[in-house]
């Protein structure tokens, strides 16, 4: 699958395009409900099978402040430049770490842990430091832990650096979106390329051993030329992988982008292009094409879990560790058991109130079902590695695929037709076309899309 040449069909792309979930969770977020509190999710950490089967933990910290407001954000953030409104959340993280460490069981090490946000390089280097002493304090660290964060260039000094190199990390990411100075006009994100250089070569300099850069195509003014302009100087940096996103223009959800103005984006098929020109300009420069959204080099870790088939997907993105208890830490995160997934208050009141009456911050979730597990893995391993076996799946779960999934089956007719799925008795698989339209064929699988179609939550675009 590696060296297959990606095929983009505009006419196919225009064909499917509607709003469709991103699966970092089946079911999605929108289903959540207050019926899932505290003591479900303590009750949930201490019993998980997990524990006895795949011990190991994936930790996620959010940290919501930023210096400024990107105006394409779709993030739970905050605009801040008080030094004690860190301190104050940091203690509160510290306190959640204090809840969370003593329900898990003895023995369980983190073999992930990721700083969002927000901004987490917002955080001073100090407080850099002191968040990782406080997560070493209270949780077991594999020695070889996958330690990654989140990183905005624009704020960034080599101090900034130097600590997350003291704390462990060994991976980070770095937002850039656009090169174009027109763009990050229309964005309210200014960042010259030479700053994003300087931070690359820093990273490198002290260990960060994969480097990804996120851009963003469907951004106010982006063309063409301009954004081929874009990629040229993204290959300059010679990245590790690269996470190219569709910008989702929902101006009734977050207000603020309703400052970009609708007729400065480009027109669907002007994006669409966009898309086919980043697919085959990072596919012929060498890259990988992972998943949905995601270019790895070949020898890059994630594009080696999915030639083996191992590749995973959760509240992060796509991982290398399938299977791993996802415990997340701050406001508005998201903790991912094998049957339960439980989100935290979105706002800093509610969540510190939670905290200072000793519980957990827990605001929402949802239990699932044994149906919802097996859609899930049928969702995953198709979003993933784009082959599922029939086989495996009816051992696992004790049905017999074709009937427990006709309708599914019988909805996924015109992808066959149109050369996006192939259908087999004993498996099914997804073409290398159908790989751009990944989100479009899982949702056939989707029980709570099919059962809410007229009245289901609103969506980004699947392209």
């Amino acid at each position: 699958m590696r060296n297959q040449q990606i095929i983009v069909d505009l006419q196919l792309l225009k064909k499917y395009d509607r709003p469709g979930p991103r699966y970092t969770s089946y079911p999605t977020a929108p289903y959540f409900h207050d019926g899932i509190g505290p003591v479900q999710y303590q009750h949930h950490i201490e019993t998980d099978e997990a524990a006895t089967h795949n011990p190991d933990l994936s930790l996620y910290v959010h940290l919501p402040f930023c210096d400024t407001l990107c105006y394409f954000c779709g993030c739970n953030m905050m605009v801040t430049h008080s030094r004690d409104k860190v301190e104050q959340y940091l203690d509160y993280l510290e306190k959640e770490m204090q809840l969370l460490s003593a329900s898990i069981q003895p023995g369980r090490k983190v073999m992930q842990l990721h700083w969002g946000g927000g901004t987490p390089t917002h955080l001073t280097p100090d407080q850099i430091r002191r968040l990782g002493a406080m997560l070493h304090h209270y949780f077991p660290f594999h020695t070889d832990a996958e330690i990654g964060v989140e990183i905005d260039p624009r704020e960034l000094t080599r101090e900034h650096v130097v600590a997350l190199h003291e704390v462990g990390f060994n991976r980070c990411s770095m937002g850039v979106q656009d090169f174009e100075p027109t763009v990050q006009k229309a964005i309210n994100r200014i960042q010259p390329e030479a700053v994003t250089r300087q931070v690359v070569d820093w990273a490198r300099e002290l260990g960060l051993s994969s480097i990804n850069l996120d851009i963003m195509y469907g951004l106010p003014h982006q063309t063409r030329s301009t954004f081929a302009d874009t990629l040229d100087k993204i290959l300059s940096l010679d990245p590790d992988r690269l996470a190219v996103f569709n910008y989702a223009h929902l101006p009734r959800m977050f207000k603020h982008q309703g400052l970009i103005q609708d007729e400065w984006l480009p027109a669907p098929e002007e994006k669409l292009e966009l898309l086919k020109l980043s697919i085959e300009t990072l596919t012929a420069a060498g890259y990988v094409y992972i998943g949905m959204d995601h270019f790895a080099k070949p020898e890059n870790e994630l594009a080696q879990a999915m030639e083996e088939g191992t590749l995973y997907r959760n509240f992060q993105g796509y991982s290398t560790h399938s299977g791993l208890n996802l415990i997340a830490l701050g406001m508005s995160s998201i903790s991912m058991l094998s049957s339960l997934y439980v989100q935290n208050h979105k706002t800093l009141p509610d969540y510190y109130q939670a905290l200072d009456a000793g519980k957990l911050p827990t605001m929402r979730g949802v239990e699932l079902t044994a149906d919802d597990r097996l859609r899930r893995e049928v969702i995953v391993e198709l979003m993933c590695n784009f082959v599922l076996k029939k086989g495996r799946i009816e051992e696992k779960y004790a049905i017999t695929f074709d009937e427990y999934f006709a309708d599914a089956l019988h909805k996924l007719e015109p992808f066959v037709e149109d050369d996006l799925v192939a259908l087999a008795p004993d498996k099914i698989t997804v073409t290398t076309a159908g790989r751009l339209l990944i989100r479009n064929i899982v949702m056939n699988f989707d029980k709570y899309l099919q059962e809410k179609a007229d009245n289901k939550p609103q969506f980004s675009r699947t392209v």
